[in-house]
């Protein structure tokens, strides 16, 4: 069965879907409510129904009057694709100039790329036994 491709979104649908990665299932006032300086409600509820019509979010069931919704797409996927793309349109696909800025911003410190290393060895490892 062919996997069905990620949704396009864009910076505030995928703050909303982060939502409701977050909180497993939500109404559309429980997004609301999350964010901070949030626009009207209607217009958080047209950005539900995108995301909807767009296969981010599937309607669960219904809380009163209200439609509970929850993630279609695993955040795994979609942020690896969102980074990919960053990392695209920024740094030409390389990520070592932006390892290298978040170390200036303090974002990152040494123990973390350490940790980063040993990661990366351990996934070395892992592929090596696979091959096997």
């Amino acid at each position: 069965m062919p996997k069905k491709p990620l949704p396009d979104l864009s910076r505030f649908e995928l703050q909303c879907l982060s939502m409701f990665w977050d909180e497993g299932e939500a109404t559309v006032r429980d997004i609301h409510d999350r964010l901070d300086d949030p626009p009207s409600y209607s217009t958080v509820r047209k950005i539900v129904w995108r995301l909807e019509e767009k296969g981010a979010v599937d309607r669960v069931r219904r809380d009163g009057k209200a439609w509970v919704y929850r993630a279609a797409v695993p955040p795994a996927p979609m942020i690896r694709r969102e980074i990919r793309r960053f990392l695209d349109s920024l740094f030409d696909g390389a990520a070592e100039p932006l390892v290298a800025h978040l170390t200036e911003m303090e974002a990152l410190s040494l123990d973390d790329l350490r940790d980063l290393e040993a990661s990366l060895r351990q996934g070395r490892r892992d592929d090596e036994e696979s091959d096997r």
